[in-house]
Order: C-alpha cells, then sequence, then structure tokens
C-alpha cells in the first residue's frame, strides 16, 4: 500500500548521520546511560583503536533500542567483547522486549563470528537468563543531592562532614575546564600509587574534545599546586566523578574532600539531582571512602557469555597472579610508569 510504513525490525550500524538522534533515545529511555552515548564510539576508537560495533535496534523508522559493544583483542588479557568497555555500566537499552532480543542476538552472533572468548554486559541488574553473572566485585554508589547545599552538608556523616570542612578552612582554590594534561599528572601519580597503569593524556583530550561541557574537570590546587584533580560527566540530572585523583599532599590538606565536595556543589548548582560516585571493587579503600561519605552500595552484576569453556576471565588488581605486577608497579618512577601504562591500560577495558 501506498505511504505504508515499514514496521519491520531492523538492527543497523550506528552512522554519523544516526549520531544526534541515537543520544536523543539514550537520553530519553530510563535506562540509558552517559556510557551508551554515541560519543564513546569516537573515542574508543581514537583512544585506544579498538574496533567497536555500535548497533541500534529500529522499527518504522525510529529507535527502538541501542547496544554499544568494544572488541578488544589482547594476548596477554585475552579476546572480548564488552558493553561497554572502560565504563562502569553497558548492555542492551531497549523500549520493548524483541528489540532487546534483536540485540543481544546480534551480539551472541557477533561473538561467534569474531571467536572472541567472550560477551560482556556491565548491567546493575542480571537480567540476561542461563549468562554467567561475576557478582561480589564491584559496587556503585549514587544518592540524590539537593540545590540546597547547607542540607547536601548536613547529608555527610559527621566524622566526613569534619573532614570537609577541615579542607575548607585549609583555603584550596578550584577551578574547572578542560585542563586534560594537569589531570593526566595528578591523575597519573595516583594510580601509579595504587599500582595501576594510567590512561594517555589523549584519551583525556579526546573525552574533552567530544563531550564539551557535559565532560568538566575540577583541578585543586594548594597555593596554586595542584594536589588532586577529577573529570566529571553530566547526564540529564545526574553527575558522574569519574576519573580522579591526588597527590599525596592532597591526603594531608583533604585535598580529595574539597574535589568532591565542589563537584557536588557545582552539580546541584546546574540542576543535578543524583551523584554517581561511581563502581569500585568492594572492601578496598576507595569502597570505604564513599561508604564514609554516605553513600549506600549496590552491588553490580556483570554478564557473561562464553564461546568456549565456563569460567569468567578474572582480569582485575585483587587477583592474586596480579599482585607482583601491582607492587612492582608501585616502585616504578613517574614518568616511567606514565610513559609505559597506557599500551597496558588499552587493553584492559
Amino acid at each position: 500500500m501506498i505511504g505504508a510504513q515499514d514496521t519491520r525490525l531492523a538492527v543497523k550500524p550506528l552512522t554519523q548521520a544516526d549520531r544526534a538522534r541515537w543520544d536523543a533515545f539514550v537520553t530519553a529511555t530510563p535506562s540509558g546511560t552517559f556510557c551508551h552515548r554515541a560519543g564513546w564510539q569516537r573515542v574508543i576508537e581514537r583512544a585506544f583503536r579498538h574496533k567497536t560495533h555500535f548497533v541500534y535496534a529500529e522499527r518504522g523508522g525510529e529507535i527502538t533500542g541501542v547496544l554499544p559493544l568494544t572488541e578488544i583483542c589482547s594476548r596477554l588479557f585475552g579476546h572480548s567483547l564488552v558493553s561497554n568497555a572502560f565504563q562502569v555500566y553497558g548492555g542492551p537499552v531497549a523500549t520493548d522486549e524483541a528489540s532487546r532480543d534483536a540485540l543481544v542476538g546480534y551480539a551472541t552472533d557477533l561473538l561467534a563470528q569474531t571467536k572472541a572468548d567472550h560477551l560482556e554486559f556491565r548491567s546493575v541488574d542480571a537480567e540476561m537468563p542461563g549468562w554467567l553473572v561475576k557478582d561480589g566485585l564491584y559496587a556503585t554508589f549514587r544518592c540524590e543531592i539537593s540545590a540546597d547545599h547547607q542540607a547536601n552538608l548536613t547529608t555527610i556523616p559527621r566524622k566526613q562532614r569534619a573532614v570537609v570542612r577541615k579542607g575548607i578552612a585549609n583555603q584550596l582554590s578550584t577551578r574547572v575546564g578542560h585542563d586534560w594534561r594537569t589531570l593526566h599528572r595528578v591523575y597519573g601519580e595516583s594510580v601509579r600509587n595504587l599500582g595501576t597503569p594510567v590512561f594517555s593524556r589523549k584519551y583525556f583530550a579526546l573525552l574533552c574534545e567530544e563531550f564539551g561541557d557535559d565532560a568538566e574537570i575540577l583541578v585543586v590546587e594548594d597555593q596554586e599546586t595542584p594536589i588532586a584533580a577529577v573529570l566529571s560527566f553530566y547526564f540529564r540530572d545526574q553527575v558522574l566523578p569519574y576519573y580522579g585523583g591526588g597527590t599525596p599532599a592532597a591526603r594531608a590538606r583533604a585535598g580529595n574532600d574539597v574535589m568532591y565536595w565542589e563537584v557536588m556543589r557545582r552539580a546541584a548548582d546546574r540542576g543535578c539531582r543524583i551523584f554517581d560516585f561511581g563502581r569500585s571493587k568492594i572492601d578496598t579503600g576507595a569502597y570505604s571512602f564513599k561508604k564514609n561519605w554516605g553513600f549506600t552500595p549496590t552491588p553490580l552484576n556483570y554478564e557473561f557469555k562464553l564461546r568456549v569453556g565456563d569460567t569468567i576471565p578474572d582480569v582485575n588488581p585483587l587477583n592474586p597472579k596480579y599482585r607482583l605486577m601491582i607492587e612492582t608497579w608501585k616502585r616504578l618512577p613517574l614518568p616511567v610508569a606514565n610513559l609505559l601504562g597506557p599500551t597496558l591500560v588499552r587493553n584492559l577495558g
């Protein structure tokens, strides 16, 4: 019939022309997250040179689901398909079961075609029947915030609130913008001290370039010397402080505490009502730090479909087999760690 609309469901690759409506769908769909935004495709391809498979389900000319997939092929850490790599959340986002099934079907077919070792959806809740679930490793921390700064300060437990006030009394200054060079320098030292490789400078620069005002770097200074820095993402009414760290001086001067308080304060002024503190490995220092702020942990249930075998890969710093590597990394001179780190971390996903 002339003028009849095609209501068949199709799965299509993301193109440049689709980016705006992809992001509009993600923003409008409750289960969509910043980690599902189309911009991650360009960032991941340019920063890490990984192949991506960003696809969407469409019916009647309307997007009904999206799935951002990254393919990582590493001799050291294996071959994987991850939704989405380098991020906290992922998996298919869809408005109906048929669209979700179509996206999952695409991903499982791709698992067979690429001969990857496994497919991973970074889910909050386990939703894939028959898939293996890695739980008990990560938790995420989210809480509501108010437009009233004093109310937000009051919700921080008394002991931690005193630390924040101590930092404020130290007259530390803050500035915001896209100073990815300072972020990389401070963050690189912080993660080296934890035994973790740092991302490249290019990665942080690309995040600022791609996401613009939705990616904000806040730097804390003590007499004009940077001691802490964090890159935060903004999405809907949420703020996500994502990559942050501090120098040893930050601990002595409560710089990290001032940093997150300033993120919360600025986010409230921008109209944010959810503070997403991101994921941490359970029972680590970062996990305890976030609990001290009064945040309640929500376990993450990352789901895996294995092409062969029956054991979920265990690529994380808590794995005992990486203990020697981590202790060695902590002792590397900072310039050496920053030089070697990006090559290693690009394959961790």
